[in-house]
């Protein structure tokens, strides 16, 4: 808490420095020249204000620093600093253009603490400028000069947008990360983070120079030994020109309002940083690669390590450990050795030129990060193990599409099992290996399978004894309610619950007996009715145990029947969503069918927004197909749908534009529908777009911060992605995974919208006070429960 309150008093006075500074020098320049330094604590800033270059201290501590920040940040965030080796003592610092045009800090004493070290530069022919990407560039000064230095490539221990680390193997140049030594003190730390060519290039972490974290190899598109985000989704690519031999992987977001870079910590760990502007603080976290990983070599040779496992490490099959007390303290960097020779060693140690009856074999190992460093052949997946196989010192293979064959002689080292993803590895045994266990192994199997047939029958019969007994109650058992409170009675037979043809598919859901639903809804009163739909009326319930529920009772006027009523069931008890009200249970007794859902006191998203009734009854595997019944509702079903029973995956596409402009304009399509003017929402949206008057649609919660740049854009965005969702014909709508890619930013250039559907003349009549009509058309009501 004090460090907190330390670091909030030190930014405070540094503003008040700051803002005395500008008001006496104006606005400050984002150019250092020969002529024009700054002095502790002056600073200058990027031309859009995205970051400064300037002197700064961290909390509890006199040590200045030269350093690039975020400059709108109220959090002091360092991202870069020059003297981080030799901090100055006192706030004499200078930041200047020497005389042989080297960037330099000097102190006081004109000693100089820091300098860009460049040989053969133009005296009083430099300047030094502060990008916007927080780049710190030197150069002869000249439009279109090219850098002389920058602090880009001398990076500390954050990895900003367009940063490239790499390597120059002809040249031996490396750009790499370094941590800093803790959190308020920036010198050099012991881990770096940069890319490393091998055979086949890959990031690595090394602490004091050793390895401490290898990527894989990089196969053209990822690194196949971690799991890790698509480069369309994160924005990250690799560069790697073999031929040149320079390597780089670098990141850079479409999205310009987006705050976040990559640190490299003083553990080692390479984490995210992602500003929230509303909880005012970096949020961090920490990449699954880094800490789904294992260090380096922890497993020893031949050791695989598996972080879901306890302990992580164990030997390959066929290995032991090599010190097996070293192994059973936790140590494992020993590794294990072969207990029996690969047969084909033993036929070259005994002069033969071929087995004798016992071959080598290889075991797979799925989903694996392939050992180190390997070797590389571009010939076919058919014939990496034929290739292995006549090479007596490769002890492994394994194959990527981008990669091709790769094989490994000598030790196996930093090998990881993964879940998911990741190659499978293939490891040389001698046949014996391979035998061993596979007697048990059949043994277990058999042994299971006897097992799972001998309870699947008793359970068999188990069912069959109680279906029959409860079916025997359930005959000489009526249920006997009075109906709207008179002296007529009505009978039901329970004799066919849970044992209709129906049953299987209802077994995961609680079964409610008619009874027990009658007297929740007090006989289904009237007054006990939350709406009518297509399905049939719903009832507002509450149990014997006081839980309240909805109770939707399938009309026998609706003209649906048992395949609707299923469809329902199967859809809403496999899916589970917070936005989706929860299905309890069903009721099937005699003609009975009712489905019992959660109660919403506070009514559901239909009140709202919609209501779209019954899940239609369509094939996964389809894309379109022709229905006899339409079933939907109205201003959501599309034109092809709700005319020609034509339904596909672009009516629900139409759906979706409807709701999406909606939301946008706060107004249901109906709404609307006996307006002179207008026949629906749609034609009023079209109207106001052809007009270029789209602010006269949108709803005044959504207007109030017309002010934002970005805002503006996406509501104007959502207007023309509804737009062409709710186009007349299906081909000129785009498809769901279009429409979510122009959501997200990731498509700009969106086509022009036609004339929606539904615009001009109504295609039916309507009438307000009756919106459920029977026969072939379904249509709901939009009372929510």
């Amino acid at each position: 808490m004090e460090k907190v309150i330390s670091d909030s008093v030190l930014l405070a006075s540094e503003i008040l420095l700051l803002s005395c500074f500008y008001l006496q020098s104006g606005t400050a320049s984002d150019t250092i020249t020969p002529s024009k330094s700054i002095k502790d604590p002056e600073i200058i800033i990027s031309q859009s204000g995205v970051f400064r270059l300037g002197f700064f201290s961290f909390a509890n501590s006199s040590n200045r620093y030269v350093g690039i920040l975020y400059h709108q940040i109220p959090v002091q965030t360092v991202v870069w600093v020059a003297n981080r080796n030799k901090p100055l003592k006192d706030s004499s610092g200078i930041l200047n253009i020497s005389d042989d045009g080297n960037l330099v800090v000097s102190n006081g004493k004109a000693e100089i603490l820091w300098s860009s070290n460049i040989t053969n530069l133009v005296p009083n022919a430099t300047t030094a400028q502060l990008l916007d990407s927080g780049n710190l560039v030197l150069s002869n000064g000249e439009d279109g000069a090219s850098s002389l230095w920058e602090s880009f490539e001398d990076p500390s221990n954050a990895f900003l947008e367009t940063m490239k680390i790499r390597t120059d193997v002809k040249k031996g140049r490396k750009v790499e990360l370094k941590s800093w030594k803790s959190i308020d003190d920036p010198s050099d730390g012991s881990f770096s983070f940069g890319f490393e060519p091998f055979n086949i290039p890959e990031l690595v972490i090394r602490n004091n120079n050793k390895l401490y974290f290898r990527s894989g190899p990089w196969n053209g598109n990822t690194f196949i030994g971690v799991i890790m985000k698509t480069v369309y989704i994160d924005g990250f690519h690799v560069v790697a020109d073999y031929q040149q031999q320079t390597y780089y992987f670098t990141y850079e977001y479409s999205d310009n309002y987006r705050l976040k870079y990559y640190e490299l910590d003083s553990q080692g760990k390479l984490f995210e940083r992602t500003w929230d502007g509303g909880k005012g603080e970096w949020i961090n976290r920490y990449s699954t690669t880094l800490t789904e990983s294992c260090v380096y070599g922890q497993c020893g040779p031949f050791g695989i390590c598996d972080r879901t496992k306890q302990p992580i490490c164990s030997c390959l099959k066929g290995f032991k450990p090599r010190n097996i007390e070293e192994w059973s303290r936790g140590n494992w960097s020993g590794g294990c050795f072969r207990t029996t020779p690969l047969q084909c060693q033993r036929d070259k140690n005994n002069g033969s030129e071929a087995g004798q009856g016992d071959d080598d074999g290889f075991l797979k190992l799925q989903t694996m990060k392939v050992p180190a460093f390997p070797d590389r052949s571009s010939i076919n997946n058919g014939e990496c193990k034929d290739q292995c196989m006549k090479n007596c010192s490769y002890v492994a293979y394994a194959y990527d599409a981008g990669i091709g064959c790769m094989f490994w002689s000598g030790d196996l080292i930093d090998m990881q099992k993964f879940s998911t993803q990741r190659v499978n590895l293939y490891i040389r045994l001698p046949s014996s290996e391979l035998d061993k266990g596979k007697s048990t192994k059949v043994i277990v199997i058999t042994a299971v399978i006897v097992g799972i047939v001998t309870i699947t029958i008793i359970m068999l019969f188990l069912w069959c004894w109680m279906a029959k007994r409860r079916g025997w109650k359930q005959k000489h058992k009526q249920i006997k309610l009075q109906l709207n409170k008179g002296n007529a009675m009505t009978k039901f037979s329970s004799e066919n619950v849970g044992e209709c043809s129906i049953g299987v598919k209802l077994q995961q859901l609680r079964l409610f007996n008619f009874e027990e639903l009658a007297i929740a809804t007090s006989n289904f009163d009237h007054a006990k009715k939350l709406g009518q739909g297509g399905f049939g009326p719903v009832y507002r319930g509450i149990l014997s145990d006081e839980k309240e529920i909805a109770v939707k009772r399938l009309s026998k006027a609706s003209g649906q029947g048992l395949e609707e009523f299923m469809n329902e069931v199967e859809v809403i008890s496999k899916i589970q969503h917070r936005n989706l009200v929860k299905l309890f249970g069903c009721c099937v007794e005699a003609e009975e069918k009712m489905l019992v859902y959660e109660y919403m006191p506070n009514k559901s998203l239909d009140t709202f927004v919609f209501d779209f009734g019954m899940a239609r009854i369509f094939g996964g595997d389809e894309n379109q197909a022709n229905t006899k019944r339409v079933v939907g509702t109205y201003g959501y079903m599309s034109p092809e749908y709700a005319i020609q029973g034509r339904f596909s995956e672009k009516s629900d596409v139409f759906s979706f534009g409807v709701l999406l402009l909606e939301i946008v304009s706060g107004r249901k399509n109906t709404t609307l529908f006996n307006n002179q003017d207008y026949f629906s929402l749609l034609g009023y949206v079209w109207k106001l777009w052809n007009e270029g008057n789209i602010w006269s649609l949108v709803d005044k919660v959504v207007l109030e911060p017309k002010s934002n740049l970005k805002n503006e854009k996406e509501i104007r965005r959502c207007i023309h992605i509804g737009l062409l969702c709710v186009q007349e014909y299906a081909n000129d709508r785009p498809t769901m995974s279009t429409v979510v890619s122009m959501l997200n930013s990731e498509i700009s250039n969106f086509t022009t919208p036609k004339q929606p559907a539904f615009t001009q003349t109504p295609l039916i009549t309507h009438d307000d006070q009756n919106r459920v009509s029977v026969n072939d058309v379904t249509l709901t009501d939009f009372d929510g429960r």
